[in-house]
């Protein structure tokens, strides 16, 4: 029997299928959607390059040329990042959670900022590895296919990350109606001064963290703790956002803010809640650079 090879369409139409879900790989590996893109494109085009007769499972072959690109990529980016001013945060993204099926909450919750922040801690290896494994649910053996390496090391890669991140450090989304209730009252506290109901919600040990790139105001180190927080938020924002205009909007999995000045973005605001729903980080995107990739990226990610 002859061996089938994909036409061009078919060859086309497999990558298009798995796209979203290197999208969302690369995203989650790099925590840039910027970079993400780059890498499936630079999958893409070895995609159309490839001998198709040697593909016997594309969507393997695909992971494979993605996951490797960027490994890549992270370790170049992370020797970038030495000279970064200020604090570093991942690129944020439009991307809402869904509660039901179980499944989906939790590929949107592995998109959160503090999930992305804690993945950090992983080698790159160690990463990929865990993000295969754990979260897209792949076996043991496709992962260390994937990676090039004996099951028996993917295992252990895994494992240390695992332990890395931490069993209780797991990403928590509090459901949709706490989220609206933090968002107002975090917006009521920066439009009216009126921090009871901010406060309320609030972490004893909260942090805000900030992320400028050095081309904009912002806090350069954490601000930690409640009463610290609420003074920056109406002494400082307070003042710098009087006249911003508001849009609540999906950031990550969670409800979040842009904030708009002469018809750009010039803010974006996140939270994260601790395992008793409260409110345990304020991420606040100020780099200019990303805002703008916000404002101009497609929001679909698996």
């Amino acid at each position: 029997m002859a061996e089938s090879v994909l036409t061009t369409d078919e060859h086309t139409g497999a990558f298009e299928a798995r796209r979203p879900f290197l999208a969302g790989l690369a995203y989650r590996i790099l925590g840039s959607r910027s970079d993400a893109e780059d890498a499936v494109q630079d999958t893409f085009l070895k995609w159309s390059l490839a001998d198709r007769r040697a593909i016997a499972n594309p969507a393997a072959w695909l992971t494979t040329t993605c996951t490797r690109r960027c490994i890549d990529m992270l370790r170049a980016a992370r020797r970038a990042r030495i000279d970064y001013i200020g604090g570093w945060l991942p690129e944020p993204i439009q991307a809402a959670t869904d509660d039901t099926p179980e499944s989906a909450s939790e590929l949107a919750s592995s998109l959160s900022m503090a999930f992305l922040l804690l993945l950090e801690r992983l080698a790159p290896k160690e990463r990929a590895a865990f993000l295969l494994h754990d979260v897209f649910d792949q076996s043991y053996d496709e992962v260390a296919h994937t990676l090039g390496v004996q099951e028996s090391t993917c295992r252990k890669l895994v494992s240390r990350a695992r332990a890395k991140v931490g069993k209780d450090n797991a990403p928590n989304i509090v459901p949709q109606e706490r989220q609206e209730e933090l968002l107002s009252a975090f917006r009521t506290a920066i439009t009216t001064g009126v921090t009871a109901p901010l406060a309320a919600l609030m972490s004893q040990d909260i942090a805000l963290r900030a992320d400028s790139g050095g081309k904009a105001p912002a806090p350069l180190k954490p601000i930690i703790g409640r009463e610290n927080v609420l003074a920056f938020l109406t002494g400082v924002l307070g003042k710098a956002w009087e006249t911003h205009e508001w849009r609540a909007t999906d950031l990550n999995g969670t409800r979040g803010a842009l904030l708009y000045a002469g018809g750009r973005i010039v803010a974006a605001v996140g939270f994260a809640s601790d395992p008793s729903g409260g409110l345990s980080t304020i991420f606040l995107m100020r780099n200019p650079d990303k805002l703008a990739r916000l404002a101009s990226s497609d929001p679909a990610l698996r």
